[in-house]
Protein backbone atom coordinates (compact mmCIF):
# COMPACT_ATOMS: atom_id res chain seq x y z
CA UNK A 1 0.00 0.00 0.00
CA UNK A 2 2.72 2.43 0.69
CA UNK A 3 4.71 1.30 -2.53
CA UNK A 4 1.25 2.49 -4.24
CA UNK A 5 1.20 5.76 -2.61
CA UNK A 6 4.85 6.81 -2.99
CA UNK A 7 4.20 5.35 -6.77
CA UNK A 8 1.12 7.43 -7.34
CA UNK A 9 1.32 10.33 -4.82
CA UNK A 10 -2.06 9.68 -3.86
CA UNK A 11 -4.23 9.30 -1.00
CA UNK A 12 -5.37 5.82 -0.46
CA UNK A 13 -8.50 4.89 1.09
CA UNK A 14 -9.47 1.44 1.72
CA UNK A 15 -12.65 -0.02 3.91
CA UNK A 16 -11.37 -3.62 3.63
CA UNK A 17 -8.26 -5.01 3.32
CA UNK A 18 -9.40 -8.36 2.69
CA UNK A 19 -11.72 -6.60 -0.25
CA UNK A 20 -9.01 -4.93 -1.94
CA UNK A 21 -7.08 -6.25 -4.53
CA UNK A 22 -4.04 -3.84 -3.68
CA UNK A 23 -3.50 -4.79 -0.48
CA UNK A 24 -0.93 -7.93 -0.75
CA UNK A 25 -2.31 -11.03 1.19
CA UNK A 26 1.08 -11.81 2.85
CA UNK A 27 0.95 -8.80 4.42
CA UNK A 28 -2.41 -8.93 5.36
CA UNK A 29 -1.49 -11.67 8.00
CA UNK A 30 1.22 -9.84 9.29
CA UNK A 31 -0.06 -6.29 9.61
CA UNK A 32 -4.07 -6.41 9.67
CA UNK A 33 -7.08 -8.45 11.64
CA UNK A 34 -10.20 -9.13 10.26
CA UNK A 35 -12.27 -6.59 8.10
CA UNK A 36 -9.43 -3.54 8.70
CA UNK A 37 -9.82 -0.06 7.46
CA UNK A 38 -6.96 1.48 6.28
CA UNK A 39 -5.97 5.25 5.07
CA UNK A 40 -2.61 5.99 3.39
CA UNK A 41 -2.06 9.81 3.10
CA UNK A 42 1.32 11.01 0.95
CA UNK A 43 3.68 13.53 2.54
CA UNK A 44 4.66 15.57 -0.12
CA UNK A 45 7.69 17.79 -0.94
CA UNK A 46 9.19 18.99 -4.49
CA UNK A 47 7.18 16.68 -6.63
CA UNK A 48 8.44 13.44 -4.72
CA UNK A 49 6.49 11.51 -1.79
CA UNK A 50 8.72 11.13 0.99
CA UNK A 51 6.96 9.26 3.43
CA UNK A 52 3.60 8.35 4.61
CA UNK A 53 1.21 8.62 7.14
CA UNK A 54 -1.01 5.55 7.92
CA UNK A 55 -3.82 5.18 9.76
CA UNK A 56 -5.45 1.73 10.87
CA UNK A 57 -8.69 0.77 11.82
CA UNK A 58 -10.25 3.90 11.46
CA UNK A 59 -13.68 5.42 11.22
CA UNK A 60 -14.68 6.51 7.45
CA UNK A 61 -17.33 8.88 8.66
CA UNK A 62 -14.32 10.43 10.78
CA UNK A 63 -12.16 10.26 7.86
CA UNK A 64 -14.40 11.92 5.71
CA UNK A 65 -15.13 15.00 8.71
CA UNK A 66 -11.10 15.13 8.84
CA UNK A 67 -9.77 14.55 5.67
CA UNK A 68 -8.89 18.04 4.95
CA UNK A 69 -7.07 18.62 8.83
CA UNK A 70 -5.13 14.94 7.70
CA UNK A 71 -3.53 16.53 4.31
CA UNK A 72 -2.95 19.83 6.26
CA UNK A 73 -1.05 17.92 8.97
CA UNK A 74 0.75 15.75 5.55
CA UNK A 75 1.83 19.47 4.39
CA UNK A 76 3.29 20.91 7.75
CA UNK A 77 4.98 17.10 8.22
CA UNK A 78 6.59 17.81 4.69
CA UNK A 79 7.57 21.32 5.75
CA UNK A 80 9.33 20.43 8.94
CA UNK A 81 11.34 17.95 7.20
CA UNK A 82 12.43 20.50 4.33
CA UNK A 83 13.08 22.55 6.87
CA UNK A 84 15.37 19.92 9.19
CA UNK A 85 16.67 18.63 5.76
CA UNK A 86 18.37 22.67 5.04
CA UNK A 87 19.34 23.03 8.31
CA UNK A 88 21.57 19.74 8.63
CA UNK A 89 22.85 20.75 5.04
CA UNK A 90 23.63 23.79 6.03
CA UNK A 91 25.07 22.56 8.83
CA UNK A 92 27.54 20.07 6.90
CA UNK A 93 28.72 23.18 4.36
CA UNK A 94 29.67 24.70 7.59
CA UNK A 95 32.46 21.97 8.22
CA UNK A 96 33.08 20.57 4.73
CA UNK A 97 35.51 22.17 2.55
CA UNK A 98 34.64 22.98 -0.68
CA UNK A 99 37.01 21.61 -2.99
CA UNK A 100 38.08 18.05 -1.31
CA UNK A 101 35.04 17.05 0.20
CA UNK A 102 36.67 17.06 3.42
CA UNK A 103 36.26 18.35 6.82
CA UNK A 104 37.52 22.05 7.17
CA UNK A 105 40.36 23.03 9.43
CA UNK A 106 37.45 25.07 11.73
CA UNK A 107 36.18 21.70 12.22
CA UNK A 108 39.29 20.28 13.39
CA UNK A 109 39.67 22.00 16.86
CA UNK A 110 36.26 21.29 17.78
CA UNK A 111 36.42 17.04 16.84
CA UNK A 112 40.09 17.12 18.37
CA UNK A 113 38.42 19.21 21.26
CA UNK A 114 35.78 16.05 21.61
CA UNK A 115 38.14 13.89 21.13
CA UNK A 116 40.70 15.17 24.10
CA UNK A 117 37.71 14.79 26.70
CA UNK A 118 36.29 11.30 25.42
CA UNK A 119 39.74 10.30 25.44
CA UNK A 120 40.57 11.98 28.70
CA UNK A 121 37.75 10.46 30.76
CA UNK A 122 38.10 6.38 29.27
CA UNK A 123 41.76 6.68 29.10
CA UNK A 124 41.82 6.38 25.47
CA UNK A 125 45.18 7.14 23.19
CA UNK A 126 44.63 9.12 20.02
CA UNK A 127 46.53 10.01 16.97
CA UNK A 128 47.22 12.92 14.99
CA UNK A 129 48.47 12.83 11.22
CA UNK A 130 49.95 16.49 9.61
CA UNK A 131 50.23 15.91 5.73
CA UNK A 132 51.51 18.67 3.71
CA UNK A 133 51.87 17.39 -0.29
CA UNK A 134 55.44 17.64 -1.84
CA UNK A 135 56.32 19.76 -4.60
CA UNK A 136 52.51 20.62 -5.08
CA UNK A 137 52.98 24.41 -6.45
CA UNK A 138 54.69 22.35 -9.39
CA UNK A 139 51.85 20.99 -10.60
CA UNK A 140 49.48 24.87 -10.36
CA UNK A 141 52.43 26.12 -12.58
CA UNK A 142 52.83 23.05 -14.77
CA UNK A 143 49.15 22.50 -15.52
CA UNK A 144 46.54 25.47 -13.50
CA UNK A 145 44.72 25.78 -11.12
CA UNK A 146 42.00 24.19 -12.48
CA UNK A 147 44.27 20.75 -12.85
CA UNK A 148 45.20 21.52 -8.98
CA UNK A 149 42.11 21.58 -7.41
CA UNK A 150 41.23 18.49 -9.19
CA UNK A 151 44.69 17.10 -7.65
CA UNK A 152 43.55 18.17 -4.41
CA UNK A 153 39.73 16.72 -4.90
CA UNK A 154 40.94 13.35 -5.54
CA UNK A 155 43.43 13.46 -2.81
CA UNK A 156 40.43 13.89 -0.86
CA UNK A 157 38.87 10.75 -2.10
CA UNK A 158 42.24 8.83 -1.75
CA UNK A 159 42.24 9.32 1.93
CA UNK A 160 38.69 8.36 2.89
CA UNK A 161 39.93 5.34 0.51
CA UNK A 162 42.34 4.44 3.35
CA UNK A 163 40.72 5.47 6.42
CA UNK A 164 38.24 3.69 8.77
CA UNK A 165 34.80 5.10 9.14
CA UNK A 166 35.81 6.47 12.57
CA UNK A 167 38.69 8.29 11.40
CA UNK A 168 38.18 11.81 10.58
CA UNK A 169 40.09 13.64 7.34
CA UNK A 170 40.72 17.67 7.35
CA UNK A 171 41.93 19.97 4.92
CA UNK A 172 44.13 21.97 6.83
CA UNK A 173 44.36 24.68 4.51
CA UNK A 174 46.05 25.15 0.72
CA UNK A 175 47.92 21.36 0.34
CA UNK A 176 47.67 20.04 4.22
CA UNK A 177 45.83 17.91 5.64
CA UNK A 178 44.99 16.48 9.05
CA UNK A 179 44.13 12.95 9.70
CA UNK A 180 42.65 12.36 13.25
CA UNK A 181 42.54 8.25 14.44
CA UNK A 182 40.68 8.17 17.43
CA UNK A 183 41.94 5.13 19.87
CA UNK A 184 44.95 4.85 18.03
CA UNK A 185 48.44 4.27 19.97
CA UNK A 186 51.18 6.00 18.11
CA UNK A 187 52.32 2.72 16.37
CA UNK A 188 49.18 1.97 15.05
CA UNK A 189 48.90 5.17 13.54
CA UNK A 190 52.31 5.11 12.41
CA UNK A 191 51.27 1.92 10.05
CA UNK A 192 48.50 4.18 8.81
CA UNK A 193 51.10 7.01 7.99
CA UNK A 194 53.02 4.53 6.65
CA UNK A 195 50.09 2.77 4.14
CA UNK A 196 49.07 6.35 3.12
CA UNK A 197 52.76 6.96 1.62
CA UNK A 198 52.73 3.79 0.18
CA UNK A 199 49.29 4.74 -1.59
CA UNK A 200 50.93 8.12 -2.61
CA UNK A 201 53.76 6.29 -3.74
CA UNK A 202 51.83 3.91 -5.84
CA UNK A 203 48.51 5.44 -6.89
CA UNK A 204 47.73 7.09 -10.61
CA UNK A 205 46.52 10.32 -10.10
CA UNK A 206 44.25 11.61 -12.63
CA UNK A 207 44.37 8.99 -15.05
CA UNK A 208 41.56 9.93 -17.00
CA UNK A 209 43.55 13.36 -18.07
CA UNK A 210 46.25 11.11 -18.76
CA UNK A 211 48.99 13.32 -16.97
CA UNK A 212 52.01 12.25 -15.61
CA UNK A 213 51.76 13.57 -12.19
CA UNK A 214 53.74 12.15 -8.89
CA UNK A 215 52.52 13.04 -5.58
CA UNK A 216 54.24 12.66 -2.58
CA UNK A 217 53.78 13.57 0.96
CA UNK A 218 55.55 14.91 4.23
CA UNK A 219 53.88 13.49 7.16
CA UNK A 220 54.21 14.26 10.86
CA UNK A 221 52.70 12.21 13.89
CA UNK A 222 51.60 13.23 17.19
CA UNK A 223 49.90 11.14 19.84
CA UNK A 224 47.76 11.86 23.04
CA UNK A 225 48.38 12.30 25.94
CA UNK A 226 52.21 11.07 25.51
CA UNK A 227 53.06 13.76 23.24
CA UNK A 228 50.13 16.78 24.36
CA UNK A 229 46.97 16.88 26.64
CA UNK A 230 45.33 19.85 24.55
CA UNK A 231 43.93 20.38 21.12
CA UNK A 232 46.42 23.32 20.30
CA UNK A 233 49.65 21.37 21.59
CA UNK A 234 48.60 18.37 19.68
CA UNK A 235 47.81 20.27 16.42
CA UNK A 236 51.72 21.87 16.86
CA UNK A 237 53.04 18.76 17.51
CA UNK A 238 51.83 17.20 14.71
CA UNK A 239 52.35 20.26 12.33
CA UNK A 240 56.30 20.25 13.86
CA UNK A 241 56.99 16.95 12.56
CA UNK A 242 55.38 17.86 9.33
CA UNK A 243 57.97 20.33 8.76
CA UNK A 244 60.94 18.45 10.30
CA UNK A 245 60.27 16.08 7.33
CA UNK A 246 59.86 19.48 5.06
CA UNK A 247 63.24 20.45 6.17
CA UNK A 248 65.09 17.03 5.95
CA UNK A 249 64.13 16.44 2.28
CA UNK A 250 60.38 15.71 2.45
CA UNK A 251 58.65 12.68 1.37
CA UNK A 252 59.14 10.62 4.83
CA UNK A 253 57.08 10.30 8.18
CA UNK A 254 58.68 12.20 11.20
CA UNK A 255 56.77 11.37 14.64
CA UNK A 256 57.29 13.37 18.04
CA UNK A 257 60.07 12.49 20.22
CA UNK A 258 61.85 9.71 17.84
CA UNK A 259 62.17 12.25 14.35
CA UNK A 260 62.49 11.02 11.12
CA UNK A 261 61.42 7.14 10.72
CA UNK A 262 61.34 6.20 7.22
CA UNK A 263 58.18 5.09 5.17
CA UNK A 264 59.36 1.45 4.91
CA UNK A 265 59.69 0.53 8.67
CA UNK A 266 63.16 1.35 8.37
CA UNK A 267 64.46 4.43 10.63
CA UNK A 268 65.71 7.25 7.94
CA UNK A 269 69.62 8.54 8.12
CA UNK A 270 69.90 11.06 10.53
Amino acid sequence: MTEWVIAHGETLVIENVNDDPIVDPDSRRGWFEGSCSVVCVPVPTSGKVMGVIQLLNIDMTVYVRSELLLHTLADYAAIAIENARAVRRIQELSITDDCTGLYNARHLFTVISEEVHRSARFGYEFTLLFLDLDHFKWVNDQHGHLVGSKLLAEVGVCLRENLRLVDAAFRYGGDEFAILLPQTSREAGLRVARRIGYVFHHRRWLPEDEFQIELRASIGLATYPADATTPQAIVQRADEMMYAVKQAGRDNIAVYGAGIVGLNGNRAPD
